[in-house]
């Protein structure tokens, strides 16, 4: 979908805390998270990128041996600030238009993920052209949205029980309505079901998981509206709207297919299950009860993109 508004490409560097990990990529001893919030679209207090993104990076301040770098417009303003990331977590419109396939992006990534750089995308930039990316999103993060093979409703899955996984330290049962995609295109070996380890080693975790309903199922959805006939026959099937990999490369990586709705990033669990993904994709120890983080409206409503 085209954005409706651009931003001039900035950056923003948040450091937080000061233990040193031994295994850090930066001089200074610190794990580095790198940001990419896509362009603006949609409607307002909808894929707000921009905002989402710096206001889970505040909530980062505090976790010791961590540094974020937020970065706007789809993509990072200087590929050098890429050099000695950890982590690397998109979110951003996808499809066609997914900054991951935009110019020479792909290959960055790859080279990235070969490094063992943690790889993540958030809710529209799971999805990617099955015949450009398709593979790489299987092989970096466990799975992906395919056109017409995942749909993306609007209803209100409830979160009731989570594996145990440092993602989900501290995070208690939660719901919220969003455009929460099910039906994902897996690797061979992983399902909604069940944690597994693929052919090539990789461990798979669905985090966030639950039962659509038949009525959910039977759509609509929000485009193509539908509804699909494999995802209504899939009655009863649970769906992983959030999951996570260890790579045999040594890199981690998630997916997480909420995120649509900005209001939800004031739900405190779903952005403590956010934070804690983030932090254990850059290597840095999850705390023991999670990340702990409070938002106001006030900084909810900062930095909301402009639109018509």
């Amino acid at each position: 979908m085209k954005p409706i508004a651009s931003l001039i490409c900035l950056s923003i560097l948040v450091i937080v805390g000061s233990t040193s990990l031994a295994d850090a990529a930066t001089p200074d001893g610190k794990h580095k998270l790198v940001i990419i919030a896509g362009k603006p679209s949609h409607p307002p207090r909808q894929h707000e990128f921009h905002a989402g993104s710096v206001l889970l990076a505040n909530c980062l301040k505090d976790v010791p041996g961590l540094v974020v770098d937020v970065q706007f417009n789809g993509w990072v303003s200087d590929e050098k600030t890429l050099d000695d990331a950890d982590a690397v977590a998109i979110y951003a419109d996808g499809g066609a238009g997914n900054p991951a396939i935009q110019k020479d992006h792909l290959e960055t990534l790859s080279k990235l993920a070969k490094k063992g750089v943690g790889i993540a995308f958030m809710h529209y930039g799971v999805e990617i052209p099955a015949a450009k990316g398709g593979p790489e999103f299987q092989k970096w993060i466990g799975g992906y949205y395919e056109d017409k093979y995942s749909c993306n409703p609007m209803w209100d899955p409830h979160f009731d029980s989570f594996p145990e996984h440092p993602i989900t330290r501290g995070v208690h049962p939660f719901h919220d309505r969003d455009e929460w995609y099910i039906n994902m295109r897996w690797a061979e070996g992983f399902s909604s079901e069940k944690a597994a380890v693929g052919a090539d080693g990789t461990k798979f975790w669905p985090i966030l998981v639950d039962k659509p309903s038949d009525t959910v199922r039977k759509g609509p959805y929000v485009a193509p509206r539908g509804p699909y006939p494999h995802i209504v026959a899939a009655s009863g099937k649970p769906e992983a709207m959030m999951w996570a990999v260890e790579r045999p490369d040594g890199g981690r990586g998630f997916g997480f297919t909420g995120g649509h709705s900005h209001d939800n990033w004031k739900n405190d669990d779903q952005r403590k299950v956010i934070l804690n993904a983030m932090v254990w994709l850059a290597k840095v120890e999850v705390p023991a009860n999670g990340v702990e983080s409070k938002v106001t409206d006030e900084e909810l409503n900062q930095n909301l993109d402009k639109k018509r």
